[in-house]
Formats: C-alpha cells, structure tokens, sequence
C-alpha cells in the first residue's frame, strides 16, 4: 500500500489554493476572495475521503477545472466557486438546497446544472452521449456557465487520463472530439480547443499522434530558425516605424497537421504551414486598432508577396465568435508558405478568452450581460429540441464547427452563416416568418433556386409573399438547424389543419351512411384501414385519399353484428391485439429510407436485434458488409454511437403511401381568352397538388398544353383531371407515358 504524507498533500492543497487566486484573469475583491475561500473549505470537506485513479487527493480535480475557468476561459467568482463544488452533490451528502442556504441561488442552479449533467440513465434508447449532450445544451436556458464549467472539467480528465483503462480513454476521447472541442471553438476558446482536440488525438489514435510530435520535435530547431529569418526581416521594418509589438513563432497544432495530411492527402513533410507567426502590437484608442494592423500589413507585403486568396479579414467583419485577426499567407524564402497572423493586445485577448475578454473591453458591461449576448448565440440550435437525440447532436455540431461566410442583404448589412448555407437558409436567419413566406431568392441581382449555396460576399434578396407555404422538399434545401426546425414545425401544422378538413369531410359522408363519427368508430376506422392513428386518418380523408365506395364497405361491414362478435372477442386476446398492431405497423410503414435526403439505398437488418418495419432504427456504414440497419434500443447501439458515431446514418421507416410523385397530363381545347389563367388557378386550388412545369401553345385556335404536377396519389390527380375537364374549352386531359 502506498503512504500518503497527509502534510505534504496539505501544504500542496494550500499552495494550488493560492495560485488559483493569482491566476485568476478576473481582479477579485474581498467578497470575492471570501466567497471562493467558502467554496473551497466546502469542497475539501466534502471530497476529504475520496482519491482518483491516480491514487491522488480528489480535490485536486475540483481545484484544477477551477484554475482553467479563473485564468484561461477567465471567468469571475460566482464560477469560480461553483467549479470548485462541481462535484460535490453528486458525491456527497451535500445537498443543492444546503449550497442555495450557504451561498446563493446563482452558484446552487450552477451546480445543479452541473450534477444533472453527469447523472445519466444507461438504459435509454439512443446514444448515451448524444442524449446527456442534448442534456447539457439544455441546460443553456438556465445558464451557460454551466456549458463553461463543464467544458473545463472535460480539460482537466482528459489531461489526467494516463491511469485509466484503454477502452474508456477512447471513449472519452470520441466523445471529446465529437462534441466538446466543437463547442469549445465555438464559444471562442481557441486554447482550449487546441488542447482538447490535441489530447482526442492522442488517446483515438496514439501512434498517428505520438509520430507526428516525435517529427515536430525533429524539425523544430529548422522550423524556428526559419520563422526567426523572417522575423528578424520585420522587425526592422516594423522598428522602424514606431510600432510596439511583440512577435511569436507558434506551432500549428498537432491535429490540425493530422486534418491537413487526411484533407489534401500528403505527408507530414509535405505540410507546408506548420508554424504560424504571430504579430501583436500595441494599440491605445479602436480607431488606431485598425489602421495599424493595416500598416502592419503593408509592411509585411512590403518584403514577402501574399497569396491574395488566402487573406483573411476578421478584422472589419469578426467571426461570430468574436474572433478578430488578420490573417495573411505569404511567399517566405525557400520557396514555402507562411502564415503571418496579425491581432492587437485586446483582439489576441478576445482570441484566448473568448466573450470573457469583451466585457472587460466594454465599459460597464457586467459579466451577466456579456454571457446573455453569448447565450443567445447558441440557443438558436435549441429551438426545437423535440427531435431524438442523435439527430439534435447532428444537426447543432453542423452550426458548432461550420466554417462561416459572410453575405450582404440588400441594404448592406452583413450576415454570418455557417458554410454550405443557402438562399433558403439565409431567409430563415433573418426571421422565421420571413423564411415560410419566401418564394424566390436573387443572389447579386440574379433570380436563383431556393436551394442555391451561397459563397462569402454575396448579397442575397428575398422575394416574399403572403399565399406562400413551405413543402416538405424544403427540408432538402436547408442545412441549417434554425430552418430546419421551423419547417417541420409548419409541415406539422398544416397536416393538422388538412386533417382538421378531413374530420369534417368524414363526418359528413358518414352521416349519409347512417353513421355517427364517435370514438368508437374512429377506432373502428384506423383498424379498417389499417392505420396508425386518428390523424393519420383524418389527414387521409382531407387528402382525398379515402374515397366513398371504400366508406360504403366499412358502413356495410359495421351493420354486420357477427363480425362485430368477432371483432370483440379477438381483441380480448392480448396476444393476437398486439400481432394485429404489428401487422398494423408494417403494411404502414412500409419503406426504409436514410439520411437527410431519405435516399433508398441497399441494406441489411441487423441480427442482433432484429428490426421490423415501424421500428426506430438507425444504420451503421460496416466495413464489408455495407448498411446494417439496428433498432434504437439494441444493446449494442450506445457503443456503436459512442466509438463510430461518424459512421452512422439516420434512417427510418415512412409509410409510402405519402410520398409525393410527378405526373404529366395533356390538355387539348380550343384556345379562349383566359384559358391559361383559369387552368393554373384550378390546379392551385387543389389541395396538396404543385405544378412543377407548364408548357402551352395555341395554333389557328386549337390549344395545345403540357403540364407536370407533384401529386400525393392517383385518386388526387383523378379529381385534379375532372376539374380541368370542366373549364369551359378545355376538350380532352389525358395522362402521358413518361419514357
């Protein structure tokens, strides 16, 4: 057994007590100094019988996330405090309602957020970590220290993760690289970003990592006589101009050399730009701060030529994170590239601080407000959180780690979106109820697609009106989580209110059948048409899909009292009750389709689990045997989720009978005043028809017409043909033959 010098540990404890005071960015007062002292007597009190892996004291785990969120994320007392009790709840007899009594609500809502973060039920359907993820983002609503806090605490396990077993060090790792580096880059701490993706390197793949540090040693000593080559070239130039800077070579992070050799397919010798050079001058008053990093510029263009495509300028439009910086990649000797970065005392601050550094730039600005203006950045991926887990996680990583562009609207206001946006999306970031009304989009002046991609300096015009509504199709011309959810959330109306018609409908036609439209016969319907559920029905009838000769059936089977025996004495069987809502089930939900394109591609059912139609499931890309689709709930989903999470797809069953599906008529008539007119507004008017293209001719007054429709089914375009049949001209529709 291992002694412990309890001194020793407690002269230790005390020592990182006091440098946790020292390092903190933030200047502390007396209250505040009193309230983390408080904090940190509860902690030791409560954490004094536990030890980590490592054998250590565990409070030296509380001290460290504290340390990361006083100086590097350089956050204030309140959380401070709470980081040093993060644990203490969960571990302990301590209650939230004894921290509320012996602090503040502030710090006890922290910490609460904080415990119920970790305590997560493994036996849940989906993906642990996709699930205690959309957890902590939920969390948000109360407060984003809590994202902060916990963001540090991951830091600090995954710089302390020697001890633990192999399997659980990749676990952590994954998770690591799958959400909490996107956050971190999100939230503007690029420090810590760096680390955490650096050290999910390090335990995902150790000898990738491990080969690339042991090559940046090697060529270290080359790589930093080359930056000083240049330095020593600019810092005459930039002496000479009064300027006052500093100047520092820095390495580019191991991962992203891994990201740089996997994206462009080189080695790590043909990695070009694997030091950066870093200017940061002194800047007393905002209107110097960007003239000098200009003159700066020139200077630096003065001795090496640039790449003008690889300028960038976050300086006169800031990332969204708030980042600001001017990055400039120039020709240095040798005939290699270089990557000069030039950034004033308060933007490298900004740069390493994220919005912990802005409010202390911004006179009278309180570090609540400051984390508010934070807070309401990241809350538009939370909109909605009614999606499952797994598909929340997706759709907020793809907002998190977005590279951003930036687009003008027609007045010149500039507008930041994640890359890969479209028209579509841009209409939506402006404001929800302009993106459902959107019906056209121009792009510099041009008339583009809904779903055209926008690139940096685009100015984007939306054409707007009152009738417009969005189609399911939308939902293919968005990647944005914002559109995505508000559409689905007006598709979701708008079937309600076709099924709110289709009551009507129903109950009218059975009226004349006899029939009284009650619960009973509702339930008597679904089973009749082997349905879901009453909205499935009612939408169906508001479609039109369910037509009279079929109400006419069911009237005559409900008259018959011996299959009503019947009927009552099955369902008293629960067994056979459940092999008919099976049977249910699959003649509903009939097709499998993946992705977000609900593209049908070839599959295999798992064995382990064994999905059947109308299940929720999900696939898994295997490396021989292609798509193996799994139920949500098999055993082996969570593993799968956790370790391969890039390796999976969203799936799901759809009942095919609500696809939509395009179909050409021909209408041939005598050519009228108007003609054309009343023919597209017949066809608008029909519930749930769109035309997709319309070509008409008229010759020696015969009219010749060609028009593509998207119709649900066929029944739908039976009624759409009658109604054009009936305008006056109009001689013959028929369908056509696509070839």
């Amino acid at each position: 057994m291992i002694e412990i010098d309890l001194e020793a540990e407690n002269k230790a404890i005390a020592k990182e007590y006091k440098e946790l005071l020292r390092i903190s960015y933030q200047t502390l007062s007396e209250d505040d100094k009193k309230l983390i002292r408080k904090a940190f007597d509860v902690a030791v009190d409560a954490h004094k019988d536990q030890r980590r892996k490592s054998g250590e004291a565990y409070i030296f785990h509380p001290i460290a996330v504290a340390k990361i969120v006083a100086s590097e994320i350089g956050l204030g007392a309140t959380s401070i405090a709470a980081a040093l009790m993060h644990d203490v709840v969960e571990d302990t007899d301590i209650t939230v309602e004894d921290i509320e009594k012996m602090f503040n609500p502030k710090i006890a809502r922290i910490v609460d957020g904080l415990t119920k973060m970790a305590k997560v039920k493994t036996d849940q359907e989906i993906s642990m970590q996709a699930e205690n993820f959309r957890k902590m983002l939920l969390t948000l609503n109360d407060d984003v220290r809590v994202i902060l806090i916990k963001i540090a605490d991951r830091l600090h396990n995954m710089q302390t993760m020697e001890s633990m077993v192999d399997y659980k060090q990749a676990k952590i790792a994954s998770e690591t690289l799958y959400i909490y580096a996107p956050l971190a880059h999100r939230l503007g701490l690029y420090n810590i970003k760096t680390q955490l993706e650096d050290l999910g390197l390090k335990y995902t793949e150790p000898t990738v990592y491990n080969d690339i540090v042991s090559k940046m040693k090697e060529s270290k000593e080359e790589q930093q006589a080359y930056i000083k080559s240049i330095a020593d070239v600019l810092k005459q130039s930039l002496d000479e101009e009064g300027i006052e800077y500093t100047m520092k070579g820095r390495p580019k992070s191991v991962y992203s050399i891994r990201r740089k050799m996997l994206a462009q397919g080189v080695t790590f010798d043909e990695v070009y730009d694997k030091f950066a050079l870093r200017i940061i001058y002194k800047s007393e008053n905002h209107h110097d701060e960007k003239f000098l990093a200009w003159k700066i510029y020139s200077i630096v263009t003065d001795h090496y030529r640039p790449s003008p495509s690889r300028l960038r300028d976050w300086i006169s439009s800031p990332k969204s994170t708030g980042y600001e910086a001017l990055h400039i990649t120039v020709m240095g000797p040798k005939g290699r590239w270089v990557e000069i970065q030039v950034r004033s005392e308060r933007m490298d601050e900004i740069a390493e601080k994220g919005y912990a550094a802005h409010y202390k730039y911004k006179q009278g600005a309180s570090e609540e407000n400051s984390l508010d203006v934070w807070l309401n950045q990241l809350k538009e991926a939370l909109e909605n959180s009614e999606t499952n887990a797994v598909d929340f996680v997706e759709d907020f990583k793809l907002n998190l780690y977005a590279k951003e562009i930036y687009v003008f609207t027609p007045k010149g206001e500039i507008k930041s979106l994640p890359k890969g946006a479209t028209t579509l999306d841009f209409a939506f970031s402006i404001h929800s109820e302009i993106g459902v009304k959107t019906r056209g989009t121009r792009v510099n002046g041009k008339l583009v697609p809904l779903n055209h991609v926008l690139n940096s300096g685009d100015q984007v015009e939306i054409i707007t009106s009152a009738n417009q509504k969005p189609t399911a199709h939308w939902l293919e011309y968005v990647t944005t989580a914002r559109a995505k959810n508000k559409i689905k959330n007006v598709l979701n109306e708008s079937t309600k209110k076709i099924a709110e018609d289709g009551k009507e409908i129903l109950t009218r036609k059975l009226r004349h059948l006899k029939v009284t439209l009650n619960e009973q016969t509702v339930n008597e319907l679904v089973n009749f048409f082997k349905l879901q559920t009453s909205l499935d029905l009612f939408y169906r009838a508001g479609l039109g899909t369910i037509d009279n000769q079929q109400l006419k059936d069911f009237a005559a089977q409900k008259s018959n009292t011996l299959v009503n025996f019947f009927k009552k004495t099955i369902k008293r069987s629960p067994n056979a009750s459940e092999h008919i809502h099976r049977d249910e089930i699959s003649k509903n939900y009939d097709l499998l389709v993946f992705g977000a394109e609900q593209d049908r591609l070839e599959y295999k059912l798992s064995s382990c689990c064994n999905p059947i139609p109308g299940d929720e499931v999900f696939g898994f890309v295997t490396i021989n045997e292609g798509i193996k689709v799994h139920r949500k709930d098999c055993p082996n989903a969570i593993s799968m989720q956790s370790n391969f999470a890039y390796r999976i797809i969203q799936a799901k069953w759809i009942d095919s009978s609500q696809e939509e599906f395009k179909a050409t008529l021909k209408i041939t008539g005598m050519d009228t005043l108007g003609l054309t007119n009343e023919l597209t507004k017949v066809i608008s008017n029909q519930m749930n028809v769109n035309i997709q293209s319309i070509s008409l001719s008229g010759e020696a007054g015969l009219f010749n017409g060609q028009v593509t429709v998207i119709v649900p089914n066929n029944v739908i375009l039976k009624k759409l043909m009658d109604n054009i049949k009936k305008i006056d001209g109009v001689d013959k529709v028929s369908r056509v033959n696509n070839n």
